[in-house]
């Protein structure tokens, strides 16, 4: 199993028989080169969304098109583009679990919001969501853009995720302090790595505070474009 950064919350994982792009805004990233597009996308299978903005859903309706892949999130986004887009999609909601190329994807709760542009303003895009992604004997979870909440304690202790994706970025989502108090209540994590970070000056650059707080475990600051082996 790899995973390889795309920069802010954008990543590929290699997975079972999927290769799946979470959240992939690379267009405009600033963190994100160009010329690494080609790889980035390279063989994908799915895309997987934790909610519309645009930093997170930014390149989705380009890749399902030029891919010809289906995007997978909440259902009321997905459906929405599937009739006036033109793509495919698998939508589904809280609670619920899709196969993806041999990986289960159950989608959990997120606290934090979730809009499109629309011509008068943003538009209301279904609910922000975060993952539980089962395959190859870890359980992965990513949080999408979230506070700490209660619901942690039951994700947990139900799923038993060995790998965080955590956002840490503050301002916007749970910063490094937030997301390891999570980590050290609510899971019993092997490897942490965070995102929704270093992208703006507006967001936390460094991860060392969620580093120091959990001394036990694996934390990896992702590289863009660097591959980790899980």
């Amino acid at each position: 199993m790899k995973l390889t950064w795309l920069g802010h919350s954008g990543f590929r994982l290699e997975i079972e028989g999927a290769v799946i792009l979470i959240d992939p805004w690379m267009s405009g990233n600033p963190v994100f080169p160009e010329d690494a597009r080609a790889a980035a996308i390279d063989g994908a299978t799915h895309i997987l969304l934790t909610h519309g903005h645009g930093d997170h859903s930014g390149d989705t309706l380009a890749l399902a098109r030029d891919l010809k892949i289906p995007v997978v999130g909440i259902f009321d986004l997905v459906s929405h583009w599937e009739g006036t887009e033109g793509i495919e999609g698998i939508g589904f909601n809280k609670g619920g679990t899709v196969d993806l190329g041999g990986a289960k994807v159950t989608m959990v709760n997120a606290t934090h919001s979730s809009s499109i542009s629309g011509p008068d303003g943003p538009v209301y895009a279904g609910h922000e969501s975060g993952y539980m992604i089962a395959g190859e004997r870890h359980v992965i979870y990513v949080s999408g853009d979230t506070d700490i909440m209660a619901d942690m304690d039951w994700m947990g202790d139900l799923h038993k995720p060995d790998i965080g994706i955590l956002c840490a970025g503050g301002h916007f989502t749970m910063d490094m302090a937030r997301a390891a108090y999570a980590a050290r209540r609510y899971f019993d994590f092997r490897t942490v790595i965070p995102c929704h970070y270093k992208t703006f000056p507006l967001l936390e650059q460094s991860a060392q505070v969620l580093i120091d707080a959990l001394p036990d475990v694996r934390v990896i600051e992702p590289e863009v474009m660097k591959a980790i082996a899980l």
